[in-house]
């Protein structure tokens, strides 16, 4: 093996274990939900893999030819690349939400790829290997080799591949490439395992575009997907990985059926006169339930929508109609860059409705986003922000205790049993630097069924003592959701 067509075997096998990682990721959330935790997974069993595939490599091609280990290294890895998705398809239902499932699902569907394609840098090492003079430069250049292969993986499919092709399209091109410089390696004296190699491709290739899936369109961040309402032929729900996110009613745009859209509804009305045109920005956009509503009860109000997803824009278009909602612009990016170059006191109202998976995403809670929050809205604006938590709420009371430390008033909306030992689920905090009319939002809260659900800003402030003020320098969102 030349030391050219050496360098290019490592840099492609190391490319292809990024490749794989990169993408587990979002392979995984719609089964267990993207988090820090099935983040940590991924990195966890990829160092895993490289670590067992570095010292299984080593020790083999010690033992049998070294380009024979490498070409079959590259062989399982390739037909370990196809069985990803189907493997991830077939176990999610199964394992469920959670980090342990998230660290047995990612290891079940990439521990073997990766620890296959791991093994090819040893022992492409070995077989380069004639003696002790030069070796360190044999080894440190494919040791570069590999290492390049590992970023333009990362960088290639994060900012790259997944933009223009669908993740079976990519997990194809990899597998293809694997198993084309196995073959390459291991010539024409292993006929008979290539042919068998590439039956073996054939049938998981198969898989992996049969295997049913939940997505209708894989997104640069969600497997996303809407569903229609079995009780309601106008209603869809819009589905990012494994939450329902929004509901859309095409034939009643002002009906909300989720409760904290009821809650948002509640919250704006008893801050302004009813029909009253409104400016709004939305931190998130989701299934775009918001600025519908506000277009269909509050003629000739403007809605600023960042979203930081252009596929979840693209399948709402498609599915959801989203371009039918007038006085409606969508800011494709991520909301805290958005919002900043958004104009001072050019909103009447802030939503906050942005989530990766059940969280709020870390620099969206801190102290310095609400900052720009507040420079964003006019005097006496209304920020309202949806906060997913359960018992013992300690994220819920951290956002509190971080939208009070920078607004004059506070309140939440909650249902009594959300807060009880067991409670949890979406609560609503509202801010301004106005009293809220506390009298309108309870009777709008009891007429949707959710009485004594309003905490004042004395109640509201009491929840937060002690709880922690986030800051871009400490936002721990995850560790603190329960």
């Amino acid at each position: 093996m030349n030391a050219r067509f050496a360098r290019f075997v490592v840099l492609v096998s190391g490319a292809a274990i990024l490749v794989v990682e990169t993408l587990a990721t979002r392979l995984v959330a719609p089964y267990v939900g993207l988090t820090l935790e099935s983040t940590t997974a991924v990195i966890g069993v990829a160092l895993a893999g490289i670590a067992a595939g570095a010292s299984l490599g080593g020790r083999w091609a010690d033992v049998f030819p070294p380009q024979r280990v490498a070409a079959g290294a590259l062989a399982v890895g390739g037909l370990g690349v196809l069985a990803v998705r189907p493997l991830v398809r077939l176990l999610g239902p199964v394992l469920g939400p959670g980090p342990v499932a998230a660290i047995l699902l990612v290891a079940a569907s990439t521990l073997v790829s990766v620890t296959a394609l791991a093994m090819v840098t040893p022992a492409v090492t070995r077989a380069r290997l004639t003696g002790v003079d030069g070796s360190g430069t044999v080894i440190g250049e494919l040791s570069a080799a590999g290492t390049i292969g590992s970023l333009a993986g990362t960088f290639l499919t994060g900012f790259v591949l997944v933009t223009f092709l669908p993740v079976t399209a990519i997990l194809l091109v990899t597998a293809l490439a694997c198993l084309v410089l196995a073959a390459t390696v291991a010539g024409a004296a292993h006929r008979a395992e290539v042919t068998r190699t590439a039956v073996a491709a054939v049938l998981l290739a198969v898989a992996l575009v049969a295997v049913p899936g939940r997505c209708d369109a894989d997104t640069v961040y969600y497997c996303a997907r809407v569903d229609a309402d079995p009780e309601n032929v106008n209603g869809q729900v819009l589905v990012l990985d494994d939450l329902r996110h929004s509901y859309v009613d095409r034939a009643d745009p002002a009906h909300l059926e989720f409760a904290y859209t009821q809650r948002f509804g509640g919250a704006i009305d008893s801050a302004y006169p009813a029909g009253q045109p409104l400016d709004v920005v939305h931190v998130g956009g989701g299934g775009f339930t918001m600025p519908r509503w506000l277009a269909a009860t509050r003629p000739g109000s403007t809605s600023t929508v960042l979203e930081v997803d252009q596929g979840v824009v693209d399948l709402g278009r498609r599915e959801l109609g989203v371009d039918e909602i007038p006085d409606t612009e969508i800011q494709v990016g991520d909301a805290r860059t958005t919002l900043a170059r958004l104009p001072a006191n050019s909103a009447d109202v802030v939503v906050g409705d942005a989530f990766g998976a059940r969280s709020v995403p870390w620099h969206l809670a801190t102290t310095e986003f609400v900052d720009d929050v507040r420079r964003v809205l006019r005097p006496g604006g209304l920020y309202v922000l949806n906060i997913i938590d359960r018992d013992p709420l300690t994220l819920l009371d951290a956002e509190i205790a971080t939208v009070a430390d920078r607004f004059v008033t506070v309140a939440l909306m909650v249902r009594p049993d959300q807060l009880v030992p067991g409670g949890g689920g979406n609560a609503v905090l509202l801010a301004s630097d106005r009293a809220p009319d506390l009298a309108a939002l309870a009777a709008s809260s009891a007429a949707r069924g959710e009485p004594g659900s309003v905490l004042d800003d004395a109640a509201t402030r009491q929840r937060a003592v002690g709880a922690p003020v986030l800051t871009d320098d400490r936002a721990p969102v995850d560790q603190l959701q329960t």
